[in-house]
């Protein structure tokens, strides 16, 4: 096990190395990965690399790899992005790029790891994010995680020849139960 920052049943967040950036890199230029991601460009080790060092650096934003605890080998990336302190929000994203991992259960452990740090140990009162409508296993993952449709980007993604709505989707702090946990 490298150096786990939040440990869970079958995951565990750590910081993402440089040495990890080849591996991110064939999945953020997979298309079935990028599908549900804002990702609409090629990405090359530099930019990955860089994109590690600025996550590393910054004050405002935290980006972790999902790992699977038996096998101890990286899946995704989840992170909590424009960390604002004064009003205490942050958005929420996560990607399981290892796509013979989808559907079990790794990505809504992730998701309640890290948003139980941002409620318990940031002391945030508010986590938000944006999923697309085409993304159902994403949805039902937030969804069972306690986190609540706000709003819709009406056709705010053009993607595969049409437009999709992104829903705006947010939980407080007053609605993280044990339950979620």
């Amino acid at each position: 096990m490298k150096t786990a920052f939040l440990n869970g049943d079958k995951v565990y967040l750590r910081p993402l190395e440089r040495e990890d950036a080849p591996l991110l890199v064939r999945w953020m230029n997979d298309p079935e990965v990028t599908r549900t991601l804002n990702i609409y460009r090629p990405v090359n080790l530099r930019i990955e690399e860089d994109f590690i060092d600025k996550m590393l650096q910054s004050e405002h934003d935290l980006a972790l790899g999902i790992v699977v605890r038996d096998t101890d080998h990286l899946i995704g990336a989840t992170g909590l992005h424009r960390m604002d302190f004064k009003n205490s929000h942050s958005s929420f994203g996560i990607s399981i790029g290892a796509k013979a991992e989808w559907g079990k259960g790794y990505g809504s452990e992730a998701t309640r790891l890290l948003v139980g740090y941002a409620f318990d140990t940031l002391n945030l009162n508010r986590v938000w994010l944006y999923v697309f409508e085409h993304n159902e296993r994403g949805i039902r993952t937030y969804e069972k995680v306690g986190f609540k449709k706000e709003g819709t980007l009406r056709q705010d993604r053009y993607q595969e020849g049409r437009y999709y709505d992104t829903i705006v989707m947010g939980m407080l702090r007053e609605e993280w139960r044990p339950s979620n946990r």
